[in-house]
């Protein structure tokens, strides 16, 4: 299947916006991209292993619930990450 790899993952991927992956649940899925990207689910499920709140996993444009998600050899997977952080610039500027 196709995944969507978001910007804060391709590091994982060589830059790459989109991989293929196997699996017959989301959980399945995310162990096939750890496998061919080490470190990758880590990022996205935590120790519990439950998505992590700052992600968003979509299974055909469907919002996935949780890793359990059955998922079809021809299903799109995309991954959302949340961004945060970042610099006040209005309290930072130079008045």
């Amino acid at each position: 299947m196709k995944v969507i790899v978001p910007g804060p993952l391709r590091s994982y991927t060589s830059d790459r916006s989109e991989v293929g992956a196997s699996g017959a649940t989301l959980s399945a899925v995310l162990e096939d991209l750890d496998r061919q990207f080490p470190g990758m689910r880590f990022r996205m499920i935590d120790e519990q292993d439950r998505i992590r709140e700052h992600v968003r996993l979509f299974v055909n444009g469907e919002l996935a619930p949780n890793p359990g998600v059955a998922t079809r050899s021809d299903d799109q997977v995309q991954i959302i990450c949340a961004i945060s952080g970042g610099n006040d610039w209005a309290s930072n500027s130079v008045q």
